[in-house]
């Protein structure tokens, strides 16, 4: 960091975020760094760990220690999504100050060291390491596991075109660790919400992406909405219906009671609706649009999770 006076927020921020307006000046960079000013990327790791405490809670029972599964997700899900973040602008680090969008982020700015942002790095990793070593050996295979897809990645635009692929392997790796953190095993029904949480993210990682096309045709880097251009909606559509047939087959697959089916599937078909609306409001031409609809994308995910609770409840 180069001083500590106060320095412009993110351009992509939302005005009036708790950083810009809460947290003392030496420490906005840093937060910055981890994206504190833009939780929508917390909230999309969180939910699908949420979504695996659910079904595990159907799949077997309700469990005091589902509590601290869903907390320690919650604490994890700001390290590790700080972690990632934090990475991913190490390595992007050039292209980021060739995007309107990504330069004034507080490593092309020059608010932030890169060794400075190394540090950064791995206190984060630490606190999701301490975190993830409370949650049973299974748990923390998966976790292990998980750091091959973060470490990839970044580098995910320059190889293909479906770099939210690898976005969503890694989203979504969550509800496989939170299951198995409940009893110690994984299940079928948390293998297809895992594919169903991948199918999600390219639908809403899709939309985001077309606020940098410009751009990234001009710097070479690949993404699902720069390959599907004006044919959009259509895959839109096909990666929401897959993400709501997954979801629904993952409930059925956990074997609930009729009450615990009903009260899954109406998250389910919350969860619907809002993709209908999102693919309703799409306007792939306004980076506004596609902004408003990505972050829109908590609330999808969170109908989901609510539901899966009340029902793994009963």
């Amino acid at each position: 960091m180069q001083s500590d006076a106060p320095t412009p927020s993110v351009s992509d921020a939302p005005s009036g975020n708790w950083v810009d307006r809460l947290a003392p000046p030496a420490w906005r960079p840093w937060l910055r760094l981890s994206r504190a000013d833009r939780p929508i990327g917390t909230w999309l790791l969180l939910l699908p760990c949420w979504w695996g405490t659910g079904l595990a809670m159907i799949a077997d029972r309700p469990r005091w220690v589902d509590l601290w599964v869903a907390l320690a997700c919650a604490l994890g899900a700001v390290a590790m999504r700080g972690a990632g973040c934090t990475w991913n602008d190490l390595t992007d680090r050039d292209y980021d100050a060739m995007v309107a969008r990504t330069r004034s982020r507080p490593l092309p700015s020059g608010q932030v060291t890169v060794r400075g942002a190394w540090l950064w790095l791995a206190a984060q990793t630490a606190l999701g390491a301490v975190l993830l070593l409370t949650l049973g050996g299974t748990a923390i295979v998966l976790g292990i596991a998980s750091l091959a897809l973060v470490a990839i990645y970044p580098f995910a635009k320059r190889f293909t075109w479906w770099p939210q692929v690898f976005l969503g392997l890694a989203f979504n790796w969550g509800v496989l660790l939170a299951f198995a953190a409940h009893g110690g095993t994984l299940h079928p029904a948390a293998v297809l919400a895992y594919a169903a949480g991948i199918a999600w993210t390219l639908f809403y990682d899709t939309i985001y992406a077309h606020q940098d096309t410009e751009d990234d045709a001009l710097i070479g880097v690949k993404s699902t909405a720069r390959l599907f251009g004006t044919d959009t909606p259509r895959w839109l559509l096909g990666f929401a219906a897959a993400a709501v047939v997954l979801l629904a087959t993952a409930v059925a697959a956990a074997r609930p009671s009729p009450v615990e089916a009903l009260i899954a599937m109406a998250g389910v078909a919350g969860f619907a609706a809002h993709l209908w609306w999102q693919l309703g409001q799409l306007d792939t031409g306004s980076p506004a649009t596609c902004l408003r609809l990505f972050r829109s994308n908590r609330d999808a995910g969170l109908i989901v999770a609510l539901f899966l609770a009340v029902a793994g409840l009963m």
